[in-house]
């Protein structure tokens, strides 16, 4: 069959839409001639292990570049009609047979419509907004209510395979700390408390007893288990594997095998909708190498004249205001290496222990890797703007950023994990809510850790004020 041109680049990409869908039914990929099946799907027959070199690496991306983009179809598997959005499995009490809901989901068609801002892969605008609860029973809440849900905006994943390695390493170094406070507990018969510190960001303290036991009482913004979890503005989600598990069932209703498949619920088809292994582990593999390897925001100073010294000023005055104290300008990353699965997700989320061999991408074969600074040992130094830790972020007179009422993972309501600010200049409007409209606006919103430098900020002058903004602004997504 002759397939048309047409004229111009829209002509030639209809033309190739055409050209895939009759290769697609003439293969016998399709349940039927012209079915609008994600070709993407399965195309990732095993998860892959060992290094992968920058060929293979890059066939990978570019699938899972394909999988975050795609516009996931009821062929496909679209639609939890059984399920809830819930982490854990969950049976809804009423089978619901509409394919979208907006608060309870599935609320979105592909990955892309929600994270796209400045480019695949990025943030979203209020409109793109989600609901965050736990899902449970029917979870078809209709209200916007805070009572009922969360309302979150939509973070931006660019670097995010870096965040997740600073993560990993940092938990490894704050478990080591707890082996070394049990050890001299033994060794001395006496209660040992000690410092918890990772890349130089302070968690509070641990105490041990020769008994074996230990006290957390005094942790501060980490969970119990000493696992750093960079993900979410609660800072809950261990990795991207896991963020990528979650999100596909909450918003499209396509449920992965590792987690929803017949080994932990007893069903091919848990939610009901008729389609089985709707998202495979390789599946999973190609959207988290997608996402890891996405390049790192970076500094540019508009082509305006005077942009550049009132940026300088701006970045001392970011120091010199105390917003240094949570917002760390840089953590020193000892790999690029990024294993997959990793070394600390639970059930229902592969690990490294799952499997019979973990994949290997080395993000610094990547061309925009080779750019990243370093400091004098040779670390990588992660310009995140960030310390991957929870605060309190409202007091008695500043609680804009207290709206919400239901906990995350017994994480308090007015605990967000410290936002990074690499990428902010393109990732407007601003806060858990994306409820403020300028930088200016989110600022004065800190209350409780962030107070002494909201406050700071507040008093200076309207000059300054300017400078750091102008600064901030300089913090950019270059895809």
């Amino acid at each position: 069959m002759n397939i048309p041109a047409g004229r111009g680049r829209w002509g030639r990409r209809l033309a190739a839409v055409i050209a895939l869908q009759l290769t697609t039914a003439a293969t016998g990929l399709a349940d039927e001639p012209w079915a609008e099946r994600t070709q993407a799907l399965g195309a990732t027959t095993e998860m892959p292990t060992g290094t992968l070199s920058r060929e293979d690496l890059d066939r990978l991306t570019e699938t899972g570049k394909a999988l975050f983009e795609a516009n996931f179809t009821t062929l496909d598997g679209v639609g939890r009609p059984e399920a809830t959005q819930a982490i854990d499995p969950t049976r809804r009490k009423h089978p619901r047979q509409q394919a979208f809901f907006r608060t309870a989901g599935p609320d979105a068609g592909s990955c892309a419509a929600c994270h796209n801002q400045p480019a695949s892969g990025g943030a979203g605008d209020f409109v793109a907004n989600v609901f965050a609860s736990e899902g449970f029973e029917s979870a078809d809440f209709d209200s916007l209510d805070p009572q009922f849900s969360s309302e979150r905006g939509t973070n931006h994943l660019f670097g995010a395979g870096l965040v997740e390695l600073l993560a990993r390493e940092m938990s490894l170094e704050l478990q080591s700390r707890r082996n070394e406070a049990l050890s001299k507990a033994r060794d001395t018969g006496q209660t040992v408390r000690l410092s918890l510190t990772a890349k130089g960001i302070d968690f509070g303290f641990i105490s041990a007893d020769p008994d074996g036991s230990v006290n957390l009482d005094e942790l501060d913004g980490v969970d119990t288990d000493l696992v750093i979890r960079p993900f979410t503005q609660k800072g809950v989600m261990t990795s991207l594997r896991q963020f990528t598990v979650n999100a596909l069932n909450h918003h499209h209703g396509m449920q992965a095998d590792e987690r929803f498949g017949a080994r932990w619920t007893g069903s091919d088809d848990f939610d009901g909708d008729g389609k089985t292994g709707e998202i495979t582990a390789g599946d999973v593999s190609a959207l988290v190498a997608w996402q890891a390897t996405l390049p790192a925001p970076v500094r540019m100073i508009p082509e305006i004249d005077g942009w550049a010294e009132a940026a300088a000023r701006g970045e001392e005055n970011f120091a010199q205001f105390g917003c240094t104290s949570c917002h760390r300008p840089a953590l020193p990353l000892e790999s690029l290496s990024f294993a997959d699965p990793g070394p600390f997700d639970q059930a229902g989320t592969l690990n490294d222990r799952q499997v019979g061999a973990k994949a290997i991408y080395d993000i610094a074969l990547l061309d925009w890797a080779k750019t990243l600074p370093r400091d004098a040992e040779g670390r990588v130094l992660v310009r995140l703007y960030g310390d991957l830790k929870r605060h309190v972020m409202t007091d008695n007179q500043i609680d804009a950023l207290g709206n919400e009422l239901l906990s995350q993972r017994f994480v308090d309501r007015n605990i967000f994990q410290t936002a990074e600010l690499w990428g902010v200049g393109s990732t407007q409007p601003y806060g858990h809510r994306n409820d403020f409209s300028s930088l200016d606006e989110i600022i004065l919103a800190h209350g409780g850790n962030g107070r002494q430098a909201r406050d700071a900020y507040e008093a200076a002058e309207r000059d300054e004020k300017s400078a750091l903004i102008a600064f901030l602004k300089t913090l950019v997504i270059v895809p």
